[in-house]
Formats: structure tokens, sequence, C-alpha cells
């Protein structure tokens, strides 16, 4: 469909005076401080990534509520009022020009991958004009690791995820030091169940099913149908369905699984397909099994941990026999949490020959710096001995000398054939509080 210039600038025009119309709506602090990454002397753009509905948006406004409304302009460019096309981007930085005289000096532009040819415009509006550039998107293509080749070197990745857990003690207006343990108990427990998704979190109980409901839905059509062109959307969302309530996964089997529930036609390179899409979109990680052996890598059980703790427990309706699995995602998100910024560990699981299993272990370069096994313990007697003897062995063979157990309740020290492993309950640990 044509769009005339004319028609596009009368459209940036109506965006942009609801902009300034509009007051900022109320913001609750995340850990996320863009003010603090916006460098004066070294000119970047920052690139804002994350699932929808994580906060990304909220992070933006802040940004604006800290810096100066005045000096910013903010534009989601998934209104309706904006044609999907080029020449929105060239012809606001026209507009901008002429008729607003370079004012505002920071555009913060939310689903930018909506425009196609959005990071030449990128690199050349921050290399060529005033404007300092904060972009938005819910596709990994804005991340550090698939960033446009244009872009690299010019531009900083900032990973939003949903709340972690002191974020959402934030949203809850706890104080910890007033917190009864029974209170923080419960608090962790409605944290694994629903989760980090800032709207969920702020929601009365009977709702947050209908909300979670709905963002799956919205994912599926716009991050997945409208983006990748998908045309039949049954098998699809059959994987999704078995990604919900199932952890370990191959590509095979998921194939096996499919083709079983009537997917007949379903290939290994489709499910392959459909798990890059759920990756790239962020609604899954994936986490392989450590091994030099790259065959055995590629061809070893995969384990997938979704965005957000909530669509686990909204798809099986059973918390309280789901609640170590629920830890040992949290723990995952919280794990990637820390290595956003600087990306310096990378994240597998570990299994030997004969089934001994550690849950996390965390390499930099050619060592393993940690190892971490999650248990739904409160009391020592409840650990089981097969995690204990699994960290030991890893331990050994990995050479590592930091060995931690996240339980449910205990907290202490394990020692066995000279090694030592430290128990923190997942409360605590959540918090960084060792």
């Amino acid at each position: 469909m044509y769009h005339s210039k004319q028609a596009i600038k009368q459209s940036l025009r109506q965006v942009i005076a609801t902009y300034r119309a509009n007051p900022l709506p109320t913001i609750k602090p995340r850990d996320i401080d863009l003010t603090a990454l916006l460098n004066p002397k070294v000119k970047k753009i920052l690139t804002v990534t994350g699932f929808r509905r994580v906060g990304k948006t909220y992070i933006l406004l802040g940004f604006i509520q800290k810096y100066g409304k005045e000096r910013c302009l903010y534009i989601n460019l998934e209104d309706e009022r904006l044609p999907e096309v080029t020449e929105v981007l060239t012809f606001l930085e026209e507009l901008l020009r002429d008729e607003y005289h370079g004012q505002p000096l920071v555009l913060l532009l939310d689903e930018i991958q909506k425009i196609p040819g959005w990071s030449e415009w990128a690199r050349r509006v921050n290399e060529s004009t005033p404007y300092r550039l904060i972009i938005s998107g819910s596709s990994s293509k804005l991340s550090s690791r698939e960033l446009p080749t244009e872009l690299r070197g010019h531009a900083l990745t900032v990973p939003v995820g949903p709340l972690c857990f002191s974020e959402f003690l934030g949203f809850k207006d706890v104080e910890l030091d007033k917190l009864a343990p029974h209170d923080g108990d419960e608090l962790l427990r409605e944290y694994l169940r629903f989760g980090g998704l800032p709207e969920i979190v702020l929601s009365e109980e009977g709702v947050k099913p209908l909300l979670i409901s709905d963002y799956l839905s919205t994912f599926v059509s716009r991050d997945i149908i409208e983006r990748y062109g998908l045309r039949s959307q049954e098998s699809f969302e059959a994987l999704l369905r078995l990604l919900l309530v199932s952890r370990n996964y191959t590509y095979t089997k998921l194939t096996h699984s499919l083709k079983s529930m009537g997917h007949g036609k379903t290939s290994v390179t489709t499910v392959i397909r459909y798990m890059r899409w759920l990756v790239d979109s962020f609604f899954v990680k994936s986490l392989s099994v450590y091994t030099p052996n790259i065959k055995r890598g590629e061809q070893a059980v995969r384990k997938s941990y979704l965005v957000d703790t909530y669509f686990s427990s909204y798809a099986t309706q059973a918390f309280s026999e789901n609640i170590g699995m629920l830890m040992e995602q949290a723990v995952y998100l919280e794990l990637l949490k820390r290595n956003s910024m600087t990306n310096r560990l990378n994240f597998f699981y570990w299994k030997d020959f004969v089934g001994n299993e550690v849950d996390f272990l965390a390499r930099e370069g050619e060592k393993t710096t940690m190892l971490l096994q999650v248990t739904y313990a409160t009391l020592r007697p409840q650990i089981e001995e097969r995690e204990i003897t699994a960290l030991i062995r890893a331990a050994k063979e990995m050479s590592c000398d930091t060995l931690t157990l996240v339980t449910w309740g205990f907290r202490g020290q394990i020692k066995r054939d000279g090694i030592c492993m430290h128990a923190i309950p997942l409360y605590s640990w959540l918090l960084n509080k060792l």
C-alpha cells in the first residue's frame, strides 16, 4: 500500500502531539537505569531488548521522567496510525529538523524492528545528527549477539526480563527489614507461581489468568504469525503446549510427540525452525549439556526455560507438584540477569554417563567457575543423596570448588570427600544475601 509523504508526516504530527499532551504514568523503579548508560562522551545507541510485556516501555518512560520530557520524544512504532515503512523514520527526522528545530535531543523508539531498514537508519542518525537514540524491541535482532552488522560497535544492548525477586518485592511495597519470615515465604511462593511480569504482579489474583492467557495469544499472533508469516499455526501451538509443561527435549522427540498428537506432516526441520522463533522472541531459553564433544552436545537432551514462571504454573495448574521446577526456572532467570550486562559466563547443565546431573554449570573461557544444584528441601535430611553425589562428581571432573545448593529453607555447609558445598535458601539467594 502506498503512503504519501504528507500522510505519513501528518500521522507523525498526531503521534508527537499525543506524547506531548499526555502526562507520564506512575512508574515503579526497576534495577535498570538508562540515564546511567547514556554516556555524554561516547555516542552509542542503547538497544533495549526483551520479551513482550516485561516492562521495556516503562523503562523507557522512566528514563524520560528522569531526563526530562521536553528533552525526549517517545514513539511506539506499533501505533496503528503509523505504517510499517522505512519512510516513517526518514520523515520523522525531517519533521523534527524542519518543524521542531532539532528538538528533542533523545529519541526513544519502541518496537523499531517493525520498520524495514531500521538498523541502517539508526546508524546514520547516530553518526550524522545530534540526536541520541534509545531503541527497543521484542526481537533478538536488537540483542548484542544478533545485532545487524552496521550497528556493531555503535550500540550497547540492555536486556530486560521480568521482575527479579527484589524488584517484585519493590512493586509490592515490601520493606525487607520489617518482613516476618513467614511473610517472606508466602511472597516467594507468590513470585514462583505468578512470576514477574509487571502488569500481572500489580493485578488482583482473579485477573492474572486472564492476563497471562492474553499475553500468550498476543505473543503468538504478533511475534510469530505476523513476524514470520506462519500460515498453519496448529502444529506451532501444539509445540508451545508441550514446552509449557515439559522442560527436557530433543528436536527428534518433539517431532515424534507432535506426530502422535495428529501433526503427521511436521518434520524435524520445522521443529528446529519453530524453536528458533521462540528463542528469537525471548520466550524460551535453551540450556545444553556441557561436553567437549560437539557431536554429543548436539545429540543430547536440552532443557527449555520459559521467560516467566507463570507460563509454566498456569499451564500445569499444580503448583505444589511443580515447585521444584519453578525454583529451578527462577534460579536460571536470575543467573541470566546477573550475567546480562557483561556476558562473561556461559551456562550449561552437567551430566555424566551414569545419570548424575547438576542443574547449572557456569564457564568463563576455559574454566568452570560455578556448579549449582536446586532442591526443594527445608531440612538437611530432605536433600537427596543423588544431588550431593552429582555435585561432588562434577566438581572433581570440572576442577571446580564453588559449589552451591539452592534449597527452600536449609542453610549450612555439607562436606564430603574433602569438598565443601554451601546450602543457601532460595529467598536469600535471589536477594543475593549469601
